[in-house]
């Protein structure tokens, strides 16, 4: 099970955000929020966590098939709707290099809309909430 801890600094908005794996990041609120921007904004970790995985897919995907994926890079935004109701989209680019043909590049393109985050982000979770 994949764990986080977090902690509010005395910074106003500043996390200091903890992994189960040992790792320790800042997240903070851009300046115009009434942030320092000492670190990514939430949104900017969640499509964080999105390119790492797709990028993480891919590479082992290929490495699996044996095929010459060198380098995944990923161009991902999150775009708020235009409407306080409407829902907001991500928009992900992909480029891959290396001695693909077009057949591979578009089965790697599906196995980019299964890695573990997109699927998560596209059919929902439950999401619990308790007082500790």
């Amino acid at each position: 099970m994949t764990s986080i801890e977090s902690k509010t600094k005395k910074s106003n908005y500043e996390i200091e955000i903890k992994s189960g794996s040992g790792h320790t990041v800042l997240a903070d609120e851009p300046i115009a929020s009434g942030g320092k921007n000492k670190g990514m904004a939430p949104d900017e970790f969640l499509i964080a966590g999105l390119a790492a995985c797709i990028s993480a897919t891919l590479e082992m995907y290929a490495q699996r098939k044996e095929w010459d994926l060198q380098v995944v890079h990923t161009s991902i935004k999150f775009i708020d709707g235009e409407k306080s109701n409407d829902i907001p989209s991500i928009q992900t680019d992909i480029r891959l290099e290396g001695n693909l043909d077009e057949d591979q590049k578009k089965r790697l393109m599906v196995i980019a809309g299964k890695c573990p985050i997109h699927k998560m982000l596209t059919t929902g979770m439950e999401i619990n909430a308790s007082l500790m």
